[in-house]
């Protein structure tokens, strides 16, 4: 699906954040992403889904090479591959299901999307994501009500909308309690075997990235220290990503 040869990111000559990462994600993966502060984790996922600019290497996506792909190519990929910060950008003054139907944006006629009246099919097709991510009883309420763990849930809702292929998110159970940790990753989980979505996230968590990922990798310096299929991390590997 995805290879990466060389990826490198500097913020300045002097600083470089990544140094030529080389990769590969296959369809279906779910890739837990593990490093301590300043690893370069969410920088990483930044320049996967298009949002920064690589200072070296090579993307190829579906056997295509788009390391030079043109705006408008990247903005077509840009919706396939959902980034979700590590706090959902939700208008907290709509419910739940417009923030989902946001998704639809660029799919709706020019005059749904002016209005934000959707239409019965989007509505429908919103309303069933919100039930695969638990929330059809919240569906009505303003997203400002919801709890991070909701809010968590509806964004991941409005990328299956959108049509997303891929989710790179970038700490998605910072600041939750361990249960509502664990149940944003089982939702994601959930994604990625039910509805086939590749999962890119980044985690501190070590528990979390054995428990539900299928593969973990290992940022440390702005190098990827470890590419392994999921399970317990033995000492050495985590003293590799963590020092």
């Amino acid at each position: 699906m995805i290879t990466v040869r060389n990826l490198t990111k500097k913020y300045s000559p002097e600083q470089e954040v990544l140094s030529r990462l080389s990769f590969q994600i296959d369809e279906g993966d779910f890739i837990a992403v593990l490093g301590g502060s300043g690893s370069g984790k969410t920088t990483l996922l930044r320049c996967l889904s298009l949002r920064e600019k690589w200072d070296e290497g090579q993307f190829i996506y579906d056997g295509k090479d788009i390391t030079s792909a043109s705006l408008t190519e990247k903005l077509r990929l840009r919706k396939e591959w959902a980034f979700l910060e590590e706090k959902p950008e939700l208008n907290l003054r709509a419910t739940a299901l417009k923030n989902v139907l946001a998704g639809r944006f660029f799919q709706m006629p020019v005059w749904r999307a002016l209005t934000g009246k959707a239409g019965t099919d989007d509505h429908v097709m919103g309303m069933d994501y919100l039930e695969k991510v638990g929330l059809i009883g919240k569906a009505h309420e303003k997203a400002e009500k919801l709890s991070g763990g909701e809010k968590q849930r509806v964004a991941f809702a409005r990328a299956l909308v959108q049509g997303a292929k891929m989710i790179l998110a970038d700490e998605p159970v910072s600041g939750l309690d361990p249960e509502n940790g664990h149940s944003v990753m089982r939702d994601l989980k959930a994604l990625n075997e039910k509805e086939k979505v590749t999962i890119v996230c980044t985690l501190h968590q070590v528990e979390l990235a054995e428990k539900y990922a299928t593969r973990i990798w290992g940022l440390a310096g702005g190098r990827l220290v470890i590419d392994i299929p999921a399970r317990r991390l033995m000492q050495r590997e985590r003293q590799l990503i963590f020092g």
